[in-house]
C-alpha cells in the first residue's frame, strides 16, 4: 500500500486577502509593543512617572493580556470570532488614543489597562479566524508559519524604527501609529471575513471564568512584584478553577483538551521558548548596554539586524513542518535555540565578543521562530473547529504569561550573584540547561501518542480510499 500526499493547496484571491487583514492585525501588535519598548524611558519622562514605577507601563499591559485571554478565546468560540476580533480593535484605537493624549500616570496606566484587554480579546480571535479559515495540513501549517514570521518580522520592525520615530517626533507616536491600521482594519475586515462561532449556544462557565481569570492575574502579578502571598492565592484559584471544570456541564475550558499531549506539550513548549527568550534579551540588553556601554541605538541595531532570520525562519518552517512533522521541526528548534545561546555564557567584558554575539543571535532567532510555528502548529492541531478559539486562546495565554515571567525569573537569578557579568552568565546557564532538558521532554512526550495519531489518520485515509 502506498500513501501519497496531497500537493500543497494553493490559496485563494480571497484567502490571501484574509491573510492580510488577520497576520497584518498581529504585527501592528507585535510592532507596536516593540517600540513602546524602546518609549519608555520618554513615557515615563512625558508622563511624570519616576524611574522606580517605569516596569508598570509593561505591566500594566501584561496583567490583562495574560489573565483575560483565555477567556477572551472561549467567548469568541460561543459568540462569534469575528464579533470578538472587531471588539478589539475597536478598543485597541481607543486606548491607543487615550495613550497618545495622557498627560498623567493614571491615564497612561489605563490605557495601558485597555489595550492589554485589547490584546487579549484580539490576537486569540484571529488566531482561530486563521485556524478555522485554512484547513489542518500543509495549508494551516504555511498560514501559521506566515504568522510567526511577520510577529517576529514586528517585533524587529519596533526594534529598528522605534527610537527613530519617538527620536524624531515624540513618544506619544507610538501610540497615534496604531490608529490608522485599526481603521483600515475596521473597514475590510467585515467585507472579507464571515463571522464564525460554536453554533450551540451555551451558558458561559461563570465560576469557571472568575476563579480562572483572577488565578491568572494573580500567579502574574505575584511575578513581577515577587509576592508569596498572591502566588499562593493566585494558585488556590486555579486549582478551584480546575475543580470547577471537572463538575460543569458546560466548562470554560474542557480538561479533556488539556489531556490530548499535542495541547499539554506544545504549550509547554510555548512557555519554554518564550520564557527563556525573553529573558535571554533582556540579560543581553544589560551586557550591551552595561557591560560593553553600548549605546540604545546601538543595541537596537545588534538585535534588530539578526532578528532578520527570523522571518526567513517562519516562511522557512511553515514549508519544513509538513515534511518533518511537528514534533522533530519543535524540538529542533528548541534545541537551536538554546545551543546559540551557549556561547553567550562565556562572553568577556571587551567589545571583540560582538563577533560572537551576533552571529549567536542570528541563529538563535532562527531557531526561536522555528519553534514558534512548530508549538503554534502543534497546540491547535487535531481539534474540531468550535474549539479553535479555546485551543488559540491557550497558545495565546502561554504565550503572554511566558514573556511576563521571562525577565522576572532570569533577572532573579543573575541577581543571586555579586558581579553583574557572573550574574548573566549564571542566569543564561540556566536558559540553556531549562530548554534542552525541556525539548528531551518533550521529544519523549509527543512520541508514543503522535505514532498513535499516525496511524489511525493512515487508517481513515486507506477507508476513505476504500
Amino acid at each position: 500500500m502506498t500513501i501519497t500526499t496531497a500537493p500543497p493547496q494553493r490559496f485563494s484571491g480571497r484567502q490571501r486577502l484574509i491573510l492580510f487583514v488577520l497576520l497584518g492585525a498581529g504585527f501592528m501588535m507585535s510592532a507596536d509593543f516593540s517600540i513602546l519598548n524602546v518609549a519608555l524611558p520618554e513615557i515615563g519622562a512625558g508622563v511624570g512617572l519616576g524611574l522606580d514605577h517605569l516596569a508598570w507601563i509593561a505591566s500594566a499591559f501584561a496583567l490583562p493580556a495574560a489573565g483575560f485571554t483565555l477567556l477572551f478565546g472561549r467567548l469568541a468560540d460561543l459568540f462569534g470570532r469575528r464579533r470578538l476580533f472587531l471588539l478589539g480593535i475597536i478598543l485597541l484605537a481607543g486606548a491607543s488614543l487615550l495613550g497618545g493624549l495622557a498627560t498623567n500616570p493614571e491615564l497612561l496606566l489605563l490605557a495601558r489597562v485597555l489595550q492589554g484587554l485589547a490584546t487579549a480579546m484580539a490576537l486569540p480571535a484571529s488566531m482561530s479566524l486563521l485556524t478555522t479559515t485554512f484547513t489542518e495540513g500543509s495549508q494551516r501549517d504555511r498560514v501559521l508559519g506566515l504568522n510567526g514570521a511577520l510577529l517576529s518580522g514586528g517585533f524587529t520592525v519596533g526594534a529598528l524604527v522605534g527610537g527613530t520615530l519617538v527620536g524624531l517626533l515624540s513618544w506619544r507616536a507610538a501610540f497615534f501609529i496604531n490608529l490608522p491600521v485599526a481603521v483600515v482594519l475596521l473597514a475590510v475586515t467585515p467585507l472579507l471575513i464571515k463571522e464564525s462561532y460554536d453554533g450551540t449556544r451555551r451558558k458561559l462557565d461563570v465560576p469557571g471564568a472568575v476563579t480562572v481569570t483572577g488565578g491568572l492575574l494573580a500567579v502574574t502579578y505575584a511575578v513581577i512584584e515577587r509576592h508569596l502571598l498572591v502566588a499562593i492565592a493566585g494558585v488556590i484559584l486555579l486549582a478551584a478553577f480546575w475543580l470547577i471544570e471537572l463538575r460543569s456541564t458546560a466548562p470554560l475550558a474542557p480538561v479533556r483538551i488539556l489531556r490530548r499531549p499535542t495541547v499539554k506539550w506544545g504549550n509547554y513548549a510555548g512557555l519554554v521558548i518564550f520564557t527563556m527568550e525573553t529573558g535571554m534579551i533582556f540579560l543581553m540588553t544589560l551586557y550591551l548596554q552595561e557591560v560593553l556601554h553600548l549605546s540604545p541605538l546601538t543595541t537596537g541595531l545588534i538585535f534588530g539586524l539578526p532578528g532578520l532570520s527570523s522571518v526567513v525562519a517562519g516562511v522557512i518552517a511553515g514549508r519544513l513542518i509538513g515534511r518533518l512533522g511537528g514534533r522533530k521541526l519543535l524540538v529542533a528548534g528548541l534545541a537551536v535555540q538554546a545551543l546559540a545561546t551557549l556561547p553567550l555564557v562565556f562572553l568577556g567584558t571587551h567589545r571583540i565578543a560582538l563577533l560572537i554575539v551576533i552571529p549567536a543571535l542570528f541563529i538563535g532567532f532562527f531557531g526561536h521562530v522555528t519553534a514558534i510555528v512548530s508549538y503554534t502548529v502543534t497546540g491547535t492541531s487535531g481539534l474540531p473547529n468550535h474549539e479553535q478559539g479555546l485551543a488559540t486562546g491557550l497558545t495565546t495565554l502561554t504565550q503572554q504569561i511566558a514573556i511576563t515571567i521571562g525577565i522576572p525569573i532570569l533577572s532573579a537569578i543573575a541577581a543571586t550573584q555579586a558581579v553583574q557579568l557572573t550574574g548573566i552568565r549564571l542566569a543564561l546557564s540556566v536558559n540553556v540547561a531549562v530548554t534542552l532538558l525541556s525539548a528531551g521532554l518533550i521529544w519523549i512526550g509527543l512520541r508514543t501518542r503522535t505514532t498513535a495519531t499516525d496511524r489511525a489518520s493512515e487508517r481513515l485515509e486507506v477507508s476513505v480510499a476504500r
